[in-house]
Order: C-alpha cells, then sequence, then structure tokens
C-alpha cells in the first residue's frame, strides 16, 4: 500500500518546471498529483507518477538531482470533516504528518501523506475505514 513520490530540486529559474514535464511526456508517464514547495534560490518538486521507477532514472539522465521517498495515499469523501477524521486517528496514534498534498474532484478526494511511520498510518486508517490507496490504483487515476 506504499506508493513512491519523486522529489526533484529545481533551481528557481524560469524553464526548468517546464523541463522536467518535458522529459517525463517524452518517457510517456502521467503524472498524478504534484506539488511545489520553494525557497528563495531552489524549489521541491514532489510527484506521485505512473511510473517512479522509469520517472527517476530519466530524471537522473538529464542531471536533475532527484529521489524516492516513501508516501501513503488516501481516498475520502469530498466533504466537510473528512480529512479532519483521518488527521484525528492520526493524532491519536501520534503520528505525525510531516507534509501532504490534496486535491478533491467530484466526490471524493485524494490525500498524499508523508508520515514519520508510513506502516502504522496505514495500519491505523484502514482499520478505521479509510480507503489507502495502493500504488497500482494510483497509476490508473
Amino acid at each position: 500500500m506504499i506508493a513512491k513520490q519523486l522529489s526533484v530540486f529545481l533551481e528557481n529559474k524560469s524553464g526548468r518546471l517546464y523541463e522536467v514535464m518535458e522529459i517525463l511526456e517524452k518517457e510517456n508517464i502521467n503524472i498524478v498529483a504534484l506539488s511545489v514547495a520553494d525557497t528563495t534560490e531552489y524549489g521541491i518538486l514532489r510527484m506521485v507518477v505512473s511510473d517512479p521507477e522509469k520517472a527517476l532514472k530519466a530524471l537522473k539522465d538529464n542531471l536533475f538531482s532527484v529521489g524516492l521517498t516513501d508516501i501513503v495515499c488516501i481516498c475520502i469523501p469530498n466533504e466537510v470533516g473528512s480529512f479532519s477524521k483521518a488527521s484525528k486517528y492520526l493524532s491519536e496514534e501520534e503520528i505525525s504528518i510531516e507534509y501532504m498534498y490534496a486535491f478533491a474532484l467530484n466526490d471524493k478526494a485524494l490525500a498524499v501523506l508523508r508520515t514519520e511511520n508510513n506502516e502504522k498510518c496505514i495500519e491505523v486508517l484502514t482499520n478505521k475505514g479509510i480507503e489507502v490507496v495502493s500504488a497500482d490504483k494510483l497509476k490508473k487515476i
């Protein structure tokens, strides 16, 4: 149930994000979710993609500083209080969320979580009836 996320370090320079997108397009790799966090000198592009290993190789071959990170993706109803419940369950078990990004479409919301203990996160949320999305299912979204 643990999925992989690419973390790409980018200079804050025009066109760098496009270069990554172009490489992934040429490799026929779909981007399922992404987040960009920046500082004054560089940014961190975090992405869930259809083929993380292939994307990692392609980006490294093009001299990008990139790594793979384990993440958990959950699917919850797109309604008030849904993420509150999920975060409450994790808080009760003292599982810290290091960072997350999320999006909603129609009646569902997906959240990508990086926690201090992904295995325990999966166990807790699954036991509470929260859907944890497998890496294979993410490829088809």
